[in-house]
């Protein structure tokens, strides 16, 4: 039932782990984070996929022929004459290039692909290895397979040595060619030449306002009153005494404070033109067990109206939804509540002392050494959730100080990384059958998540390149000992959990979130931070 606020509103506080390994360190997330086990590094995976003439491939646009997804050579051959290239800027991190390839280089490629037929053609009435009169050859091969073959082998040749004249660093899997294959292949079977046209995402700039602003950082961190340890440990120790003692029905009165009672709720929006009221579902709750000690934990006056309310009592009240409230939809709706009392208990406690220490508390042997135990444990959770807190303020504060131009390959990878987490989480939770996990994995679902969620990755994405830029900047460094160990201690739960891994990326995802924590800490440190109680 939504009728209970979260213990923290607004920008949650929350903790999030590598899974499945098994970090030391975990990290901060963003504020309204999408999925907590997906945001694992605090730069995204494509900051580690630069490109590398040795792994990329480069497919033409849609529109093209199946066959002009070309794979490339990891060398740069020495070509016959250059190559004009002119790079053209475009939004988003994104540039084009225009490529005019000479007759020279295309004569080349032409002998190389006709070499190779040579080699491989089986052609009735000549032995194999002997030379084939290139006409013969070409009417066996067909001359379209053999432009065709040709235009690939000037693509393969060619944009290894386009691309090594971009500005900045292009990443790797954003190349493609825009221009049809099927009007390469006119073009070359017209004038012997050939000019084609690549998009290209590359690393993006991230620019500071003002310049090096993130070291003179100043951060109001709230925080909320539930965090506080004195009074969460005391709230606990209530909790546990409350578990030992018996529920008693109430006979004879109504409601007071201290009391459990089980409630039927209903609520309907309040309009002077009954046509309008509306009913709210998320208030609504058959059998709901209320204690209430609980009373700050749900809308302000609820308590108060039902104090009194006896079993087999009905209750009618307006109130109003704060403006605070964590459903957004509900804020500063006034509704009319209906409460029907079923059932009423009171608690028949035992009397608190040391003879209960060892029930409190396993191991305890006064209610002293209880409570400066609790006291401890929640002191420890104030301040993991007083960091956690003034980390996510932290990185809030870069992402209104950077300007970054974020390439649409960037977004969708990060987004579609950040989607398939969210499903594993939903499939972990909710056996779904293949045709359900079909649709949710269709490219509609997709594209409708990434559209919905745009301004949440654009705001991880910024911040995550802010990071990285720091850690760069400053020159931080790791220690080879602390990666190994991380990296071990990932790998061993992966196999632990009986999960395929891939070492290297492995690696790569520890190393960036160990550098996000560097950074963080350096931030911490140099950082002028104030915390207040919410």
């Amino acid at each position: 039932m939504e009728l209970c606020m979260s213990l923290v509103n607004g920008g949650s506080i929350s903790v999030v782990n590598l899974s499945p390994s098994c970090l030391s360190r975990s990290l901060p997330v963003p504020k309204n984070p999408i999925s907590l086990q997906s945001y694992t590094c605090l730069r995204p995976p494509s900051l580690s996929r630069q490109f590398q003439p040795s792994q990329f491939a480069v497919s033409a646009s849609p529109s093209s022929s199946s066959s002009s997804s070309t794979a490339l050579s990891s060398e740069k051959d020495q070509l016959p004459a250059d190559i004009i290239v002119t790079e053209t800027q475009e939004p988003n991190s994104r540039v084009k290039l225009s490529i005019q390839v000479p007759p020279e280089v295309c004569d080349d490629c032409y002998k190389r692909v006709i070499d190779e037929f040579m080699k491989q053609a089986k052609v009735p009435g000549f032995r194999p290895g002997k030379k084939v009169p290139e006409s013969i050859l070409v009417s066996h091969v067909g001359k379209k397979s053999v432009q065709k073959a040709a235009v690939e082998s000037i693509l393969r040749r060619t944009l290894p040595h386009a691309m090594s004249s971009v500005t900045g660093t292009p990443l790797r899997d954003s190349v493609r060619i825009v221009t049809r294959f099927s009007d390469m292949e006119q073009a070359y079977s017209s004038l012997n030449s050939l000019r084609y046209d690549v998009i290209v995402d590359i690393a993006p700039e991230v620019k500071w306002i003002p310049e090096n602003g993130y070291k003179n950082l100043k951060v109001v961190v709230e925080i909320d009153s539930d965090i506080d340890a004195q009074k969460a440990s005391e709230q606990e120790l209530r909790r546990r005494h409350k578990s030992l003692g018996s529920l008693r029905i109430v006979t004879d009165r109504g409601l007071q404070i201290g009391d459990l009672a089980v409630l039927d709720i209903s609520a309907t929006t309040i309009d002077q033109d009954e046509s309008n009221v509306k009913s709210i579902p998320s208030a609504e709750s058959k059998g709901y067990h209320f204690d209430t000690e609980d009373g700050d934990k749900v809308v302000p006056g609820f308590l108060d109206s039902i104090i009194g309310i006896q079993r087999g009592e009905t209750k009618s009240f307006p109130l109003v939804f704060p403006e605070s409230w964590t459903q957004e939809d509900l804020q500063g709706i006034r509704a009319q509540f209906n409460v029907e009392c079923k059932e009423l208990f009171y608690r028949d406690l035992l009397e608190l002392d040391d003879s209960l220490a060892e029930r409190l508390l396993p191991g305890g042997t006064s209610l002293k050494q209880v409570k400066e135990s609790l006291l401890q444990k929640f002191l420890e959770v104030e301040q993991t959730a007083r960091e956690q807190a003034a980390d996510n303020a932290i990185l809030d504060q870069l992402c209104k100080m950077v300007e970054v131009d974020i390439p649409q390959s960037f977004f969708e990878e990060q987004g579609r990384e950040l989607y398939g987490a969210r499903l594993l989480e939903i499939q972990a939770n909710i056996k779904l059958n293949e045709q359900q996990l079909a649709s949710l994995s269709s490219k509609k679902a997709v594209d409708e998540y990434l559209l919905n969620q745009k301004e949440n990755i654009t705001h991880m994405i910024k911040q995550s390149l802010a990071v990285g830029d720091i850690y760069k900047r400053e020159n931080l460094q790791l220690s080879t000992e602390e990666l190994v160990k991380e990296v071990e201690n990932s790998i061993a739960e992966f196999k632990r959990q009986k999960q395929d891994y891939d070492e290297e990326r492995v690696r790569g995802q520890v190393q960036e979130i160990l550098e996000g924590a560097k950074v963080l800490e350096w931030l911490r440190e140099h950082a002028e931070i104030q915390y207040v109680t919410r």
